[in-house]
This record gives structure tokens, C-alpha cells and sequence, in this order.
């Protein structure tokens, strides 16, 4: 089994928070990791599945009484976000006794999009976002970095042997989403076709400046239609917005986010790249590389750092910079080269920004200095010693 640093996070919320969310994708360890704590720890749990139809109705029927019945233990409810009104119910329990490790909940969709879950439990609730495997956590089980990158960070692809069955478990997936999962999810009906398309678009244009109105008139939908189809994608843990830095410079900025699908399996299913060799020759292999090391930053970051990008119409760019408050301390470029020619626009981008420490990020070879002052340096040494000094 993969060992997941989420694990030592969730020990430490439920130490101190009667209510802990983990939240993430569908098929991304969730209960594994749940079941993991509960297995650990010492004190006595109760796992409830409610897409299985008899615990479902353990809650349906009288969740209340079910729930006092079992307040000595914590209490797993997987899926919660097909029961919205347990959150009022939760609240009142907790407010009763707020003794930590009463709940955890797993959840595959966004609070935010479940009408009434940040209301109920605010000030009750801590929440740990579970990515996919990333970079330490592949290492320390000898997977090796262009396995993780090709195959994407969910577990059970991750520790398929065979390309084509990686290939198909992720087609299966993408159906899943596309005709059942997503409606499940939020409550809303979708066209499976539209939503594959809008995912195959996204796939064929990831890293690309977000415009709502170019997707529209591709996809044959109303602007404000496509981004709520977006805002259902990003709530799914499917994909992720990288805003840009704004300041109160004088140069004329780029407001638009950058999209990106956050699991490169996915994005290599979608972009029919089934092996490494098909990835090299692939148009998108760049974008690919970009994704996946900004989803490896986001997951791995310290908490006081914030992530954005920088681009401006003069032509100053940087994939990532990395804000510490309201001052940017680190500017990053994404070269899938070993050995990587410095951009005007990045050197631009520094001197706009100031920062001190600047870093391209290839994917293998050693580190070192440019006479610029710009650090190379591979993404494992990045993630695993640059980031964390930062």
C-alpha cells in the first residue's frame, strides 16, 4: 500500500475538531485513508457507506436517535454529500458536546456547491483536500516519477503494470463522471455528451487562459452555462483554477485564470497518450509537464504560501509565482528541457516582482545556478528541499 501524507494530517485535525471533512475525487483514496485512521487509532469507529442503501437508511429513517446511540464513537460517514441535511443535525450534536473525533466525513464534491453545508458547520468543521499520489509519496514506494507522471495520481491506475489497463480504468472513470457520477454529485442534469466534450476541450487546452465565451460557442451553450459547468468540474476535484497575480502595477496584467485538469492520467486518457512514447510525440506533452508539476507545488506547498501565475501584455511571464502575504517571495518556470535556455519574459517577470529566489523546474538532473542568480533544479529536489525552505 502507498502510504499517504494526509495521514499524519488527519491524525493532528482530529485531535483538536469534533468535525473533519476529507474531501476529494471519486477513487482517490478517501476511505482507504479513512479506514486506515480508524484501524490506528484507539478509540471505536462506526463507518457509514451511504451509497449502500442500508446505511443510507440507518440516517434516513431517524439519524438523530442512530447517531446518539453511537456518540462514544467517531462516527465515518463516506459520501456525505448525498445527505445535506445531516450537516443542520451535525451541528446540533456537536454544539451539545464538542469533544474532539466525533466525526469524519468524506466527501467528493465541494461544500461550497452543497446548499447549507459551510452554514451549518462553520466554526465546527476543519477540512483536508486529498490529492492524488504525488511525488515524496511515489518515491518512498519506489514508483518512479515518469510512472507517476504518465499514469496519473490515483492509486489503483498508479499500480496497474499495463499501459492499456491504466488506459481503460481511466476511460472507465471518465465515463462514470460523465454519465452518472456528476448529476449524483451536485443534483443537476447534465448532457454526458457536453460535459465530455467541454473535458476533452479543457484536456486539448490545458494551461490555456479561461474564456467562457470561446468555450460556449464551441460546446453550443450560453457563457454563464459553460461556467457553471466549470465551477461542477472544480467542485468534482477534476480540475483547478490558477489565478493570476494582480498588483498595483502600471503594466497592463492578464486577468484570466489558467485551467488545468489536476490528474495527468485523466489528461493523457483524454489526449489518447497511453504510453511514455506517445506522450513525447503528443502536442500537449508540454502543457502535460506544466499541469503536473503545478499540481505536485499545490499539494506539497507550506500553508502560508499562496500560488498564482504572472503574465502581462508586454510580454513578462512566470508559470508560478509563489506569495507569502501580499508580497511576491519566488518566481518558477516550467521546462520539461534538461537543460533550459532562461526566457526574457521570465527575467522580466523578476524584475516586475522583485523576488529573490527564482527557479526553473526541469524534470531530472542536477541542480545548479545560473550567473543570472536563477536556480535549476529537478522537481524532486524542488518539492522535496527548495519548496520547503521558502
Amino acid at each position: 500500500m502507498i502510504q499517504r501524507i494526509e495521514l499524519t494530517e488527519l491524525t493532528i485535525l482530529l485531535k483538536t475538531n469534533p468535525v473533519v471533512a476529507l474531501l476529494g475525487a471519486r477513487q482517490i483514496g478517501k476511505t482507504t485513508l479513512a479506514k486506515l485512521y480508524a484501524k490506528k487509532s484507539k478509540k471505536e469507529t462506526l463507518y457509514l457507506d451511504l451509497e449502500l442503501e442500508s446505511h443510507f437508511n440507518r440516517l434516513q429513517n431517524d439519524a438523530e436517535s442512530y447517531l446518539l446511540k453511537n456518540k462514544h464513537k467517531l462516527i465515518i460517514i463516506d459520501e456525505v454529500q448525498r445527505m445535506p441535511k445531516l450537516f443542520a443535525l451535525l451541528r446540533a450534536l456537536v454544539d451539545i458536546d464538542r469533544k474532539p473525533a466525533r466525526f469524519l466525513l468524506l466527501g467528493s464534491s465541494s461544500p461550497h456547491l452543497i446548499k447549507g453545508v459551510s452554514e451549518s458547520l462553520a466554526g465546527r468543521i476543519a477540512y483536508l483536500d486529498m490529492g492524488g499520489i504525488n511525488l515524496p509519496e511515489a518515491q518512498k514506494s519506489k514508483i518512479a516519477q515518469d510512472a507517476l507522471w504518465l499514469k496519473g495520481g490515483f492509486p489503483v491506475a498508479l499500480t496497474l503494470k499495463q499501459n492499456t489497463a491504466v488506459h481503460n480504468w481511466y476511460s472507465n472513470l471518465i465515463k462514470s463522471y460523465t454519465e452518472k457520477d456528476m448529476k449524483e454529485l451536485f443534483g443537476v442534469e447534465f448532457s454526458s455528451v457536453t460535459i465530455r466534450n467541454f473535458w476533452s476541450m479543457l484536456a486539448h487546452n490545458n494551461g490555456s487562459l479561461w474564456n467562457k465565451e470561446s468555450y460556449g460557442k464551441s460546446l453550443g451553450v450560453t457563457a454563464p452555462t459553460v461556467g457553471r459547468y466549470l465551477e461542477y468540474m472544480e467542485g468534482a476535484f477534476l480540475v483547478t483554477r490558477l489565478q493570476p497575480w494582480f498588483n498595483n502595477s502600471k503594466k497592463r496584467l492578464v486577468k484570466a485564470p489558467k485551467i488545468y485538469i489536476r490528474d495527468t492520467g485523466i489528461l493523457h486518457t483524454l489526449i489518447r497518450a497511453l504510453d511514455i512514447d506517445d506522450l513525447f510525440g503528443n502536442p500537449h506533452v508540454g502543457a502535460s509537464w506544466e499541469g503536473f508539476v503545478i499540481e505536485q507545488i499545490r499539494q506539497l506547498k507550506p500553508p502560508h504560501l499562496d500560488m498564482y501565475f504572472y503574465r502581462t501584455h508586454q510580454g513578462a511571464e512566470a508559470d508560478i509565482i509563489l506569495v507569502k502575504g501580499i508580497k511576491p517571495i519566488a518566481c518558477v518556470e516550467i521546462k520539461l528541457s534538461t537543460s533550459p535556455q532562461v526566457s526574457k519574459g521570465f527575467l522580466q517577470s523578476i524584475e516586475d516582482l522583485k523576488t529573490k529566489n527564482n527557479f526553473i523546474v526541469i524534470p531530472t538532473g542536477d541542480s545548479y545556478q545560473t550567473k543570472n542568480g536563477i536556480n535549476i533544479a529537478s522537481l524532486s529536489d524542488f518539492i522535496n528541499i527548495r519548496l520547503k525552505h521558502l
